[in-house]
């Protein structure tokens, strides 16, 4: 295609602005274009100077669609290009795949049977209404497999953003629920039903509803290529097959298209984002241009080189070089520790003596490939008061699902924790908040009985077992079975006090276990937390220190609890999923052992090993100065005790000389 013509002097000097590599992008001729935008390579700036190089070229706004997935960067993209060329460009769409799909939907609603101003429903009200659905006679259900309605959510979900029919996502992800297929596939079709009869849509309608809008009504797709002339899409690799599909049928006509992103830094598979929009996109459009900027603006040198080498191995991406716009700094080094605890110790003592020689502890950040990976650090971090924040969600002893198993614990060291007994009652299918409150009378009745009766001084063999035995008149018809079962287990754990460990694999085996798989679609990665938990608990011998010391541990609140308490200087633990597009001065990335990074499940195909590896990738690139990457020698395992770790993969991989190898065997502790 011929290149750009500007009827009008230029207000901007892209040439001048711009790194040759980001020029050649942002000036690239009408046509497809792929743009791999390597981390810290200035992303954002390319597609905003590309949206100002279209406009200044006479293309007006309201022809330029911008596709991001956050509305964040679509409205910092738009204050830029309002910003550079001086003007309000209202007529330009720019907004996530959602808002935009919403904006589509509005004005064609009537084609799909809704109407214009029908309403969106987020997660919470998408439950309360699959809920709904479930409360209707043809519905009800006693099976106690049945999902619930939260995991409902999540497989419709699921399927949608995987572009795969509900029996494909059931076979695929949630084989526990393989026997009730036919009847969820008519609990969806009645959902979907609902919905349209209520005139609402979920988040999912927006991306489905869309693309069915434009492959089923001709003229309607005719109409949005002819305005959407010129199409830009943010973070090509996150794209799901319904977000890549909406984007070929739009550019479709003028195939006027550009894609920015890094193949390197494609790590949400299990969300439903497809790694094959981005690296066949040459094959869907063999005309393309392929522009690779990889001049880095982040990080050191040598963070860099190590970056490279850690990505190198991967078989399918698109080769490139990060190379450093910085001066020279320390290498990364790893760092081999005896066993979790100290590693712990290790990053804390760093942590300190980091900060006590001027660097922000807001600017340090430890990552994990997953939450019971940083058990030992917090509890570490606790003890020596070094403040932190978890930004990647809850705390890993605040989870549900801890706080679930915790609770039977702390009923077995005090009969007298109303929040406990009430927490574990509610787990039982058929009670609810004022059931719970009745069976706890009952049951305060039955230890005071126990108590202060004649034989008060002694304290009864099994009081709680037997004193919910005492209690089951008052157990609704439809719990009795898992009553039955939730007093065994009690029984079984009460003898245990001194063991924590063990009172844990019995809760996890006689009950626990089997109410994850019925309730939870992550129930595989929450059983492996609550496993984590049962190994935490193993270098405890007396219950109510394990217990005080969880509690030490549970006391901070969350990242959203924090948002309005202005910018405290806090150590910010976060997953590596979630500290993608963020950068800090200083990173550890914990944990880096097989079978724990990278994942043991990963490791059944290529193509999940090479998505760990890039996970990897994303996690050194966050660092702009230091880089520490660690592991245990030896951690307790239930199968084996004490057992000796194989380091990562991905350490074996790295060329000895990219990093320096710290023993803390051989050096002051302190000092290293």
């Amino acid at each position: 295609m011929r290149p750009f013509e500007s009827p009008v002097p230029l207000q901007i000097d892209y040439a001048q602005e711009l790194n040759p590599q980001q020029h050649a992008a942002v000036s690239a001729a009408p046509g497809p274009a792929l743009v791999i935008a390597g981390a810290g390579s200035g992303k954002t700036r390319t597609l905003t100077y590309r949206v100002a190089f279209l406009v200044e070229h006479g293309i007006p706004a309201r022809q330029i669609l911008l596709l991001t997935f956050t509305n964040k960067a679509a409205k910092e993209m738009m204050r830029r290009v309002n910003d550079l060329l001086g003007a309000d460009l209202r007529d330009l769409w720019g907004g996530t795949f959602h808002s935009i799909g919403a904006r589509c939907l509005r004005l064609h609603a009537e084609r799909l049977g809704f109407r214009r101003d029908f309403t969106i429903l987020d997660r919470e009200d998408s439950r309360d209404l699959v809920k709904a659905c479930l409360g209707e006679p043809e519905f009800e259900t006693t099976d106690k497999l049945f999902p619930k309605p939260d995991a409902l959510v999540d497989l419709f979900s699921l399927a949608v953003n995987k572009y795969a029919s509900l029996s494909e996502a059931i076979a695929c992800d949630y084989p526990q629920f393989i026997a009730l297929t036919s009847r969820l596939e008519e609990l969806l079709r009645h959902f979907r039903a609902r919905k349209q009869a209520a005139n609402v849509m979920d988040f999912d309608d927006l991306q489905i509803k869309w693309l069915r809008l434009l492959t089923d009504f001709p003229d309607v797709l005719e109409g949005f290529q002819q305005r959407f002339q010129f199409i830009l899409v943010d973070e090509y690799q996150d794209t799901n097959t319904i977000q890549a599909r909406l984007i070929d049928l739009l550019a479709a006509k003028h195939k006027n298209l550009m894609v920015v992103g890094d193949d390197s830094q494609s790590i949400y598979s299990w969300r439903g984002a497809n790694f094959r929009n981005i690296i066949d996109f040459p094959k869907r459009y063999p005309s393309a241009k392929v522009y690779k900027i990889e001049t880095n603006y982040r990080s050191t040198p040598e963070i860099l080189e190590l970056a490279n080498a850690a990505i190198a191995p991967n078989r399918e991406q698109f080769e490139k070089k990060l190379a450093s716009a910085r001066k020279s700094g320390a290498r990364p080094a790893v760092v081999p520790c005896n066993d979790a605890g100290i590693q712990a110790a290790f990053v804390a003592q760093r942590i300190m003596d980091l900060h006590e020689e001027g660097a922000p502890l807001s600017q340090m950040a430890v990552l994990y490939r997953s939450h019971f990976h940083v058990m030992e650090l917090q509890l570490e971090l606790t003890r020596r008061q070094i403040p932190f924040l978890i930004t990647s969600g809850l705390r890993f002893f605040e989870q549900a699902h801890i706080k679930d198993l915790t609770a039977f614990l702390k009923l077995v060291a005090n009969r007298s924790d109303e929040i406990a007994f009430k927490r574990l009652v509610l787990l039982l299918p058929g009670v609810g908040a004022k059931a719970a409150a009745r069976l706890w009378t009952s049951f305060l009745a039955q230890t005071q009985v126990l108590l202060d009766g004649k034989d008060s001084a002694a304290r009864p063999k099994k009081p709680i077992a037997t004193c919910l035995q005492k209690s089951a008149a008052t157990v609704p018809k439809k719990t009795a079975t898992a009553w039955a079962q939730f007093v065994a287990t009690m029984a079984q754990i009460e003898d245990l006090q001194a063991q924590p460990s063990e009172m844990i694999r019995i809760i996890i085996d006689a009950f626990y276990g089997d109410y994850l798989e019925e309730n939870f679609d992550n129930y595989r990665q929450r059983a492996e937390d609550v496993e984590q938990l049962g190994i935490f608990a193993h270098q405890f011998q007396d219950l109510e220190v394990f217990l005080t010391q969880l509690s030490l541990m549970s006391t901070a609140e969350t990242e959203e609890q924090e948002k309005n308490k202005g910018e405290e200087d806090r150590v910010r633990l976060t997953t590596i999923h979630q500290a993608k597009g963020l950068e800090y001065d200083v990173v550890f990335v914990l944990m880096l052992c097989d079978g724990l990074f990278p994942s043991t499940r990963s490791l059944d195909s290529s193509d999940g090993e090479e998505e760990e590896r890039r996970l990897f990738y994303v996690a050194i690139t966050r660092a702009r100065n230091e880089l520490y990457l660690s592991y245990p020698l030896l951690r307790f395992t239930q199968s084996q005790g004490e057992a000796s770790q194989i380091p990562s993969r991905f350490l074996m991989e790295l060329p000895a000389g990219l990093y320096e190898e710290w023993n803390l065997r051989q050096t002051n502790f302190g000092s290293y």
